[in-house]
């Protein structure tokens, strides 16, 4: 028996979620973009890590939006979830905001596949995901958390195991024009 082949080589596990809505805004804020091809790619440069999972959430006007975005995501491996946006009225500025509310939708996809993964990167600066965050950490599951500063909820950085500013990042991940 080899002994090389004795031990053998274990990958970690690794699920992406991008909460796309909250994303967007984090993009727009920084004056850049990411690519979505990049972002896979960069965080599925080690050897010892293996993208089982990448799920990417956003909402749309009507069934026709983002659909050549949608594609392209469902071509570099994305499951794509989506939701029609509502119209909401604010009394306070009056005016009306259109909002597609995907956190339910991330925490299931999150806890229907947590046997799948080690790993967890998600894309969103919502501290509505602290406890989500809290039950996957109590589960040895890592949690890294992807977004930019003024946009991190405090409680959300401060449950995560990591946490990285898409700025620190961008040199690796932005969508360039060629």
């Amino acid at each position: 028996m080899n002994p090389a082949n004795s031990f053998p080589f274990h990958k970690e596990r690794l699920s992406i979620f991008v909460d796309g809505n909250n994303m967007f805004y984090a993009q727009q804020k920084n004056g850049w973009f990411f690519d979505p091809r990049r972002v896979l790619e960069y965080f599925t440069d080690d050897p010892h890590i293996s993208l089982i999972n990448a799920f990417w959430y956003t909402g749309l006007k009507d069934s026709q939006d983002q659909r050549g975005f949608r594609d392209a995501l469902i071509s570099l491996g994305y499951t794509v979830r989506t939701k029609i946006l509502k119209e909401y009225y604010d009394d306070s500025s009056g005016r009306y905001s259109q909002k597609a509310n995907l956190d339910i939708e991330i925490v299931v996809d999150m806890f229907n596949t947590v046997d799948q993964y080690d790993r967890v990167i998600l894309f969103s600066g919502d501290g509505d995901f602290e406890r989500a965050i809290e039950l996957l950490r109590s589960k040895n599951t890592h949690i890294t958390v992807v977004s930019t500063e003024g946009m991190i909820a405090r409680e959300l950085r401060n449950a995560t195991d990591r946490y990285i500013d898409l700025n620190d990042i961008r040199h690796r991940i932005e969508k360039s024009d060629h």
